[in-house]
This record gives C-alpha cells, sequence and structure tokens, in this order.
C-alpha cells in the first residue's frame, strides 16, 4: 500500500491510502510469495496479478540508463498504438524485400510502412519490430506481429512515409532509409536512434542458456504462478500458428492444440507465391488448377511440419481467406518481372490485377466465396492437409487431428458446399492412402447473420470458432484498420468504455455470441466452441 500521512502539532494524521504501484516483475513475487506465507489462496493469487503484468516477464526490454538518456536528449519522436509488446532496435526499411536483404548482411532491422499486407509477410519475419502510420490493434500488422512475437507500433500517424523517396517525416524529423529506430511496443513510443535491449530472463530460462542455470526467484514465481493456472483454469488454450516453429514455441508455453491456422500466411515461402499468383491470373478453371498442382506438394509439406510438431494435439486449420488481389504485387518493378514470368505484357498483367480490384474487399470476394466460386482451391487445401495427415501418421505413428475451419460463412447453405467438398476429398485420399484420421468440419462466426442463424449452420458445422475480429468489426460497421482516427476521441467523450477491438463489446458482440452458443448447442449436442479473434488473448473479454 502507498499510504499518505501529516504529522500536525505532535499528532499523526493518516491521509490517504491505495494500492501501490508494482512492476510485472514485483506483482508476481509479491503474489506467490503470499501464498508461500499462506497470507492467501492460489486463485487469490491468480487474480491479484494483472495478466498484462507478465508481458514484462516474457518481452525484451531497454536498457533502463539508455532510454533514459533518450528521453533527455528529446529522442522521442512519436507514439502510435502499443500494438505488440517488447523493444526492438534496428535499421529503418520501408519494403519487405529490403528487410529481407538487409537482415541476411547480418543487421538489426525495422519494417517501417504505412500499413501491411500479407505480401509483407517474409519482411516482418525478418524484422525484430514493425512501424505503421495506419491501423488499430487489430490490423494486419497488430495480428501478426503478436503472433509472431515482434514488437509493433501500429497507428503512428504522425509518420508521413515516401517510399519513391526512401525516407518518412516525422514531426520535422526526417528518418531515411537505413537510419537507425527504437519502438517500445509496450508503451508505443518511437525513438531516434538505437537503443540497447535485453531478453526477458524467463524466456532466456525456458528457451536459452539460462535452461543450464539455476532459475533465479523471478522465474521460479512465473512457473509456479503458471502452474496455478493450469491447475485452476477451466477454459482450454490454443494458440495461433503457422509454422511449426510457432507451433514448438506454443507447446513450450502449454498451448493444448492450434486454435487458427492461416493457410494464406504459408504462401509466402519460397516459390510458393509463384504458383498462387498464376493461380489468380489464370483465365479459366483448367489454368488455376495447373497452378495449383504446383502448389499442393508445397503446401502439404508445410501441414506434416505443423502436424509433426503438434504430437497429435488438434489442429484447426481455416481455408483461403483473404482477397485474392492482397496476393498481387504493388511495386511497377514487381509487375514487370511477374508479367515477364507469366508470359504476358506489363499492361496485359495491369489490366488484370485492375479487375481483381474491389471497392471493399474486407466485405468483398473473399473468404468461403472463394471457396464457393473456385471449389478448385478449397480442394488442393483439403487434398494437401489430409495427405499431410495420413503421412504423417503412418511415419510417426501419431495420429492428427485436422480440424478444417471455412471462413466468412453468413448462411447454411455456404457452409453445406463448402463441407460437401472437405468430406468428398477425405474419403478420397483416406482410399488412397489406406488409413484414415480423425477429423472435424465447422466454421468461423464472424458475420452477424451467422451468429443468428447459428441453428442453422450447427446441421453441418462440428464446431464453431468465433472470429471476434471481424465479428466487431461487421456488427459496428466500423474498419478496424482506419476506427482509430476516431475511437479514442469516442473514449474520450464516453461513447465507447474501451476500444471495442481491443476488449470485446459484451453488450452487442458479446451477445450475438451468446445467441449463437445457444442455438448451436440446441442444434448440434456436444458441438465445440472456441474464439480465435484477438479478444481471447484480452483479460477482461475472456472472463
Amino acid at each position: 500500500q502507498d499510504l499518505e500521512f501529516t504529522i500536525e502539532d505532535g499528532r499523526l494524521f493518516m491521509l490517504q491510502c491505495r494500492s501501490g504501484k508494482r512492476t510485472g516483475f514485483a506483482s508476481v513475487r509479491i503474489a506467490v510469495d503470499m501464498v508461500g506465507e499462506r497470507l492467501i489462496s492460489q486463485t487469490e493469487a491468480l487474480m491479484r496479478v494483472d495478466p498484462e503484468a507478465l508481458n514484462q516477464l516474457l518481452q525484451p526490454v531497454f536498457d533502463p540508463k539508455q532510454l533514459g538518456s533518450a528521453k533527455k536528449e528529446g529522442r522521442r519522436l512519436t507514439k502510435g498504438l502499443n500494438a505488440g509488446p517488447g523493444a526492438a532496435s534496428g535499421q529503418v526499411c520501408f519494403t519487405a524485400a529490403d528487410a529481407v536483404a538487409m537482415k541476411a548482411k547480418g543487421h538489426e532491422v525495422l519494417l517501417v510502412r504505412e500499413e501491411t499486407s500479407p505480401e509483407d509477410i517474409r519482411g516482418m519475419q525478418a524484422s525484430s519490430g514493425i512501424l505503421t502510420a495506419r491501423g488499430g490493434m487489430t490490423s494486419h500488422a497488430a495480428l501478426v506481429a503478436r503472433q509472431m512475437g515482434k514488437v509493433c507500433v501500429a497507428g503512428a500517424g504522425d509518420c508521413e512515409i515516401d517510399y519513391k523517396k526512401g525516407r518518412m517525416v516525422v514531426n520535422g524529423t526526417v528518418v531515411k532509409a537505413g537510419d537507425k529506430l527504437s519502438l517500445n511496443g509496450t508503451t508505443g513510443e518511437v525513438y531516434a536512434g538505437s537503443i540497447a535491449t535485453r531478453q526477458s530472463e524467463v524466456l532466456d530460462y525456458l528457451f536459452g542458456k539460462g535452461r543450464k542455470k539455476k532459475p533465479s526467484a523471478v522465474v521460479e514465481a512465473y512457473e509456479k504462478l503458471m502452474t496455478w493456472a493450469d491447475k485452476h483454469r477451466t477454459l482450454g488454450v490454443r494458440t495461433n500458428a503457422d509454422q511449426p516453429d510457432q507451433c514448438l514455441t506454443a507447446i513450450a508455453f502449454g498451448a493444448e492444440g492450434v486454435g487458427l491456422t492461416r493457410t494464406e500466411h504459408m504462401f509466402f515461402e519460397g516459390t510458393k507465391i509463384d504458383a498462387v499468383r498464376e493461380m489468380i491470373l489464370s483465365a479459366d478453371t483448367a489454368g488455376r488448377e495447373r497452378a495449383l498442382k504446383k502448389l499442393l506438394p508445397l503446401q502439404r509439406k508445410d501441414f506434416e511440419g505443423i502436424f509433426k510438431a503438434m504430437q497429435g494435439r488438434p489442429v484447426t486449420i481455416r481455408t483461403l481467406d483473404p482477397p485474392l488481389h492482397e496476393f498481387l504485387p504493388h511495386q511497377p518493378a514487381q509487375i514487370k518481372a511477374l508479367a515477364k514470368e507469366l508470359g504476358v505484357t506489363a499492361k496485359v498483367l495491369q489490366a488484370k490485377m485492375n479487375s481483381l480490384q474491389e471497392f471493399n474487399p474486407m466485405l468483398g470476394h473473399r473468404g468461403c466465396r472463394l471457396g464457393i466460386t473456385f471449389p478448385e482451391i478449397t480442394r488442393t487445401q483439403a487434398q494437401a492437409l489430409f495427405e499431410a495427415a495420413c503421412n504423417v501418421a503412418k511415419r510417426t505413428k501419431i495420429m492428427p487431428r485436422p480440424e478444417i475451419m471455412i471462413p466468412l460463412v453468413s448462411t447454411a447453405r455456404e457452409l453445406e458446399l463448402q463441407a460437401d467438398i472437405v468430406h468428398e476429398v477425405a474419403a478420397e485420399v483416406f482410399t488412397r492412402k489406406k488409413i484414415s484420421v480423425p477429423y472435424l468440419v465447422g466454421t468461423m462466426i464472424e458475420l452477424p447473420r451467422a451468429a443468428l442463424t447459428a441453428g442453422e449452420i450447427a446441421n453441418t458445422a462440428e464446431f464453431f470458432s468465433f472470429g471476434t475480429n471481424d465479428l466487431t468489426q461487421t456488427t459496428y460497421g466500423i474498419s478496424r484498420d482506419d476506427g482509430g482516427h476516431f475511437i479514442p476521441e469516442y473514449i474520450e467523450k464516453d461513447i465507447f468504455e474501451s476500444d471495442p477491438f481491443a476488449s470485446l463489446d459484451a453488450a452487442g458482440v458479446g451477445r450475438l455470441m451468446e445467441i449463437a452458443c445457444a442455438d448451436g448447442r440446441r442444434a448440434r449436442r456436444g458441438i465445440k466452441l472456441g474464439i480465435c479473434g484477438e479478444h481471447g488473448g484480452e483479460p477482461h473479454s475472456v472472463v
């Protein structure tokens, strides 16, 4: 407790008291020590530790002395949203390709973009931190950064980025490609120059050289707290993971399965993007099938790696979701190179790309709508994952448990058509491989109509996974990437209690989820229910 008092004429007067401010490290230590002294119970200790405090234990931090010097020197440039906790310093790169090249030369890199898209995945992987001028807490940059464990500051509106000149202007300060910046993803602050960082003590023990040493008091307290959390919790916890290494990291932290694998994130490794682009730009079904045939063995290999890493734990795999234009190049040089590869002129390619542009792509030709208009996409993805599951089952004697999730369903018939393809492909692969694996077919509930007609959808769906990012977006009619411009003012004027993309709106979005759960359970006894939106990792939403 913080106590305030005064002494007047020799008499002691107590003025006020309040809960003392504690760092995440102190919060965990105090809670565990008080259980050891039998002052509080394990459950009370768990409730006393702010979940956000654990981020301090797991993320790299700036060296306190150097951070203090940076503040005194006035090197703080701006502040955005604290979208990915931790601290990172590196050289600025304005394109994913430059980030990959710079990293290959041994440099620490920060990827700086107006906003990111799936095309930037390789650059994001190569970077220690990501800075965007636009986007909110559930923007592409924020979501992917948190999944990858990258530091991220999003929606830093003071950043004026000029890709052609290779520079950024921040409140009068010019930052050129190759210049050094430092990002504090825990506070959202951006500093000029380099500030030294140090590794999390807990992560160093769990995954680094620290495992060979006797654990510190902080590490011991953390492990005790996590053991108590597992003992008393009532919810299962899965991870969002698109790669085997992400799966292994999640397992080390206690994940019981994969709650969301975004298959589109697999398409940017190696030569896969070439096959994807060929498929997108094909003029007919035969052309798409030829391109998908090239993609099949590559995606099968990816799924095999994930199934091996998860060792029989359930893996929820989402079929292709984003609008197709997100996979196409944007820079003139890249467009010219792709045209040459496809054997067409840049003008013809540009015309085809223009035809794919949509006025509102997030509500356009994406999700299950892609699989319905181009069923060969769903068929190829289903074949890849079932062949991978059968191969792993034969080679390792470990039985994978795939769960195929169809995105953006708004009617029961959409799911029926996609589920029919999945079941048909499963039967064909199981017959050919002479082995079968258990699997489920379900859907993401991410549209209000899907929530309100969940009883009908549950006749086909064996599980629901609530995609609360899109469900919030479509319920409010607010773009999750653009809402950051005015949501802070809405909170200030008490229109919103908090950012609905950060903390779940219980009255509106929560009510839709409640209806979907009740109707789904009535239609299908034992239906599995989960959440794969960002709200699933936000403490107040979970409670």
